[in-house]
């Protein structure tokens, strides 16, 4: 075990005050804290902060206005633009000003529907200068789920783009703005909207404005000063699905945000000034608030902002070509994404002609890493591939190999160990800790550490119940078991462990068994309900290039759960499909899955990546 992050984890949980006050000596206070922990104020008490200035000027000031700062990268437009912190400084000092001008002030909301391009960057950072709470909703997501959250956070302003790029297709946003607006009893002031040259949209005045004739309009107002809030002030609104139908709105507060993320760049990533950082995600996502615009900013790294796919634009080998071009120090992308890289390319043929440049580590997050990738990823980059694993409640990890604290241990299936900040203990049904060795529902000791959210916008009650379950513990919804070596291994959802005729199984062990089955790209496993036996293991796969024709596989599938868990697994049924319906970030949607096998209605979630996934499955299953 690596001595430094042994004494990290250990300082964490024996002084978490002290060790969080001094992380939080790398941030440019307003106001220092008055202690690092309040139970009625969270993290940093008395503190006052601003993350733009942490994140933007505060570089600038230092002398580091050259520095590049973002690098926005488009191989669906052809387009690659760089931005130093002095012109990022400019534009988010701009985008502020056009706010200003709307009468957006401190703790007033903003609504952002827009894709992956600058402007939604300078967006995010100049609400946080102005104090205000952004609410960043994917663009693209459905008229209805973007009118709920606009009615749950009540934005005074809306900032949209004209249009999204998706792989292939080019979608309008602008129809979908106007029909949430229409079914939303909230009504904004205002909505300004970007044009982008591939689709460009009619405004209705007095509501609408140009984006470009708005900046134009106040060019020659100042740059409003970044405005001290206090540390426990909301800095943005995160709305993940919730389990009723009305999404919950997880709220980050600014100053244990900050914090967090400045220590986690330093001492999980390896992360410094001038370094250069790439994830792979959507600013839709929390991988992209934390780890696209804040954590690199505020470390003075240079962060990377892809539009794109992993294949098809062009090809496989965007991510090896794009790690190279910028010379990327580490790499955070999902597990499904380098699935699909494999599929296209099984051989990794791009990766051998690219490399990987000066890239020192790849960090996967977002659906479970099966082992058989992770040992693809490592045999054909050469490079340690580190899972680790995170919630949008906590906004950033838990469970990782600390790699800039010199600790290089892996063991493929796990997510690694506790990062300092984080006591998890694994519980049962009784709420007393199990043995190492024994799978149960995995919780964090309250209070989170710095970065994890404080409550739900307007739902309390939502917020207290994730409390209620396991009392002085978070209850994460995962289960999962220590090994006796201390690698906490993440399973899967507590409703992903299913009862096969009085035997608990996990489907995540089982899609690890099929995952290594030669042919197999990826795969998901569910429990679907059975008469006689409760429930039964049903299997989806997805055939690697050159596979699909292969007979065998489906039959092999079957043997290989068989032989390594035995007849009581009971897994008979197996489905070859084209491909697996998941979200925009890579999850799948396994209780989409859970449905269309049970022949129970369903709704396509707005958050899935291709709308016509579900009809096809059902198809299958079904036809």
């Amino acid at each position: 075990m690596s001595n430094a992050y042994k004494a990290a984890w250990q300082a964490s949980i024996d002084n978490p005050q002290g060790f969080w006050l001094e992380a939080a000596k790398a941030l440019d206070w307003a106001q220092a804290p008055a202690s690092g922990w309040s139970e009625a104020d969270g993290w940093f008490p008395g503190g006052q902060i601003n993350t733009c200035h942490n994140a933007v000027d505060r570089h600038v000031a230092a002398g580091r206005g050259d520095a590049k700062a973002l690098i926005y990268d488009s191989p669906v437009t052809g387009t690659v633009q760089t931005f130093t912190y002095a012109e990022l400084l400019e534009e988010v000092g701009r985008v502020a000003a056009m706010l200003a001008a709307l009468g957006v002030t401190k703790g007033d909301r903003v609504v952002i529907y827009m894709p992956m391009i600058p402007q939604t960057v300078f967006a995010m950072l100049a609400c946080a200068r102005l104090g205000a709470i952004h609410s960043v909703v994917f663009g693209g997501f459905a008229p209805l789920e973007l009118a709920k959250r606009i009615d749950d956070a009540a934005p005074k302003v809306l900032m949209a783009a004209s249009c999204g790029i998706e792989g292939q297709r080019t979608i309008a946003y602008k129809p979908m703005v106007d029909e949430a607006l229409k079914l939303a009893k909230h009504a904004v002031d205002h909505a300004v909207l970007f044009q982008r040259e591939q689709v460009t949209a009619p405004l209705c005045a007095p509501r609408d404005l140009d984006w470009m004739a708005l900046r134009e309009q106040t060019a020659q107002a100042p740059v409003p000063a970044c405005v001290p809030v206090a540390a426990s002030d909301p800095l943005y609104i995160l709305y993940t699905s919730g389990t009723t139908g009305t999404p919950k709105g997880v709220v980050r507060d600014n100053g244990g945000h900050a914090t967090a993320l400045t220590w986690s760049m330093a001492n999980i990533y390896g992360i410094g000034a001038g370094d250069v950082f790439w994830a792979a995600s959507d600013v839709g996502w929390v991988v992209g608030h934390s780890y696209i615009v804040y954590a690199p900013l505020l470390a003075g790294a240079t962060t990377v902002l892809f539009e794109g796919k992993p294949v098809g634009t062009p090809d496989p080998g965007t991510f090896w070509r794009t790690i190279d071009r910028h010379g990327v120090k580490a790499f955070f992308t999902a597990p499904t994404a380098i699935r699909a890289v494999r599929k296209e390319d099984p051989d990794a043929t791009f990766l051998t002609e690219t490399g990987t440049g000066p890239c020192q580590a790849i960090f996967l997050a977002g659906e479970r890493a099966d082992p058989d990738t992770i040992a693809w990823l490592e045999e054909k980059s050469g490079l340690p591939v580190i899972d680790h694993w995170w919630q949008t409640e906590l906004g950033w990890p838990a469970i990782a190999t600390c790699f800039a604290l010199g600790d290089l241990r892996r063991k493929r299936g796990s997510a690694g160990f506790p990062v300092p900040g984080y006591a998890f203990t694994i519980l049962g049904d009784d709420g007393k800790p199990v043995p190492d060795g024994e799978s149960g529902s995995v919780a964090i000791k309250a209070p989170l550490p710095p970065g994890a959210f404080r409550t739900l916008w307007n739902n309390p009650k939502g917020y207290a119940k994730n409390f209620e379950g396991f009392p002085g513990y978070y209850e994460t919804g995962d289960a999962g078991h220590f090994d006796a070596d201390g690698f906490l291994n993440i399973m899967g959802r507590t409703d992903d462990i299913i009862n096969v005729a009085g035997h608990r199984l996990s489907t995540g062990q089982m899609e690890q068994i099929v995952a290594q089955e030669d042919g197999v790209a990826e795969c998901a496993v569910i429990g679907a309900d059975d008469a006689i036996k409760g429930m039964i293991p049903v299997a989806f796969v997805v055939a690697r290039a050159g596979a699909e024709t292969d007979e065998t596989l489906v039959k092999r599938v079957v043997s290989a759960v068989r032989e390594e868990l035995g007849p009581v697994a009971a897994l008979k049924t197996v489905y070859a499909v084209p491909q697996l319906p998941k979200t925009r970030s890579g999850k799948i949607l396994r209780n989409l899955l859970r449905k269309i096998v049970n022949g129970r209605p369903y709704d396509t979630p707005a958050t899935i990546e291709d709308a016509s996934v579900p009809a096809t499955l059902h198809g299958i299953v079904h036809g």
